[in-house]
């Protein structure tokens, strides 16, 4: 029999998790976690996007709870209107890292709190990387932020795989990170893509920080967390929540690493879950 007292919280990733193959939230997953905030539980987004990016996935919702962005490296109060945990990058690794995308010659986003900016971009595929980015400022190589940096991106048509891209940053920058990689057509807006990507981040325990945050500001310990994701920038979260979820179209190892996998994202298997696990809406 289920315990239908065992949580306090859902952490939940967007892209590939809440959010279907069209960007969007299916109509009974939506009315699934707004009512799970109505009735107390903290329902927190848990993204690798930029705040611009993330608040009009989730117009409607109306949570309450801080959600995490930048993969950990900031989280935003939509009671506030701004971020209230913000980590950037350090001077050695924005020097680093421009350093990098200078010799490898490689399309590079730098993101700060409000603002992005990208490299012009050389070919067709670089364009279409970029063809999603919201506010997105496209500007000389000589023109990058050098300060107040969260997150820079790197490109790469030219690596055999995101791993390889990834280790080879790792490898140059050479100073403490946080990393994720992916091939781009991971993104149903880029199944064509060729390009690697990289995302440097500040020093976190990636999406596992939401755990932090709701232990320190609600009291709620990780093992009454239920993470929801589906892709490797999740895995620090299903690891360290008391139930980490897989949605059914992960990767093996996602899967592989959570306690329970449910059904695909274009279905409403995260209101199944909800229900499952929380009894019905009264």
């Amino acid at each position: 029999m289920i315990d239908r007292t065992a949580y306090d919280a859902v952490l939940v990733d967007l892209d590939g998790t809440l959010l279907d193959g069209q960007g969007r939230i299916r109509p009974r997953n939506f009315d699934a976690l707004h009512s799970l905030a109505e009735r107390g539980v903290h329902v927190m987004i848990a993204t690798g996007r930029s705040t611009v990016a993330t608040l009009p996935a989730i117009e409607g919702l109306d949570l309450e709870t801080p959600m995490l962005v930048f993969n950990g490296a900031a989280i935003y109060c939509p009671k506030q209107g701004r971020l209230i945990e913000e980590r950037i990058l350090s001077n050695r690794v924005i020097e680093r890292t421009l350093e990098y995308g200078r010799e490898r010659d490689l399309l590079t986003v730098l993101q700060l709190a409000e603002k992005k900016f990208a490299t012009i971009p050389r070919s067709r595929d670089e364009e279409r990387a970029l063809e999603f980015f919201h506010g997105l400022q496209q500007v000389e190589r000589s023109e990058l932020p050098d300060e107040y940096v969260i997150r820079a991106i790197y490109y790469s048509a030219g690596h055999e795989s995101s791993a390889a891209l990834r280790d080879e940053v790792e490898a140059y920058i050479d100073a403490p990170t946080f990393l994720t990689h992916f091939p781009l057509n991971l993104l149903v807006t880029h199944r064509e893509s060729p390009m690697q990507v990289v995302d440097v981040h500040p020093p976190t325990r990636g999406k596992a920080e939401g755990l932090r945050f709701l232990q320190e500001t609600y009291g709620i310990p990780p093992e009454r967390v239920v993470a929801i994701g589906d892709a490797g920038n999740d895995l620090e979260m299903l690891r360290a929540a008391g139930l980490g979820v897989a949605m059914g179209q992960a990767q093996e190892p996602i899967r592989a690493a959570a306690d329970r996998v449910i059904g695909h994202h274009d279905t409403d298997a995260i209101a199944e879950l909800v229900e499952d696990l929380f009894g019905p809406r009264s």
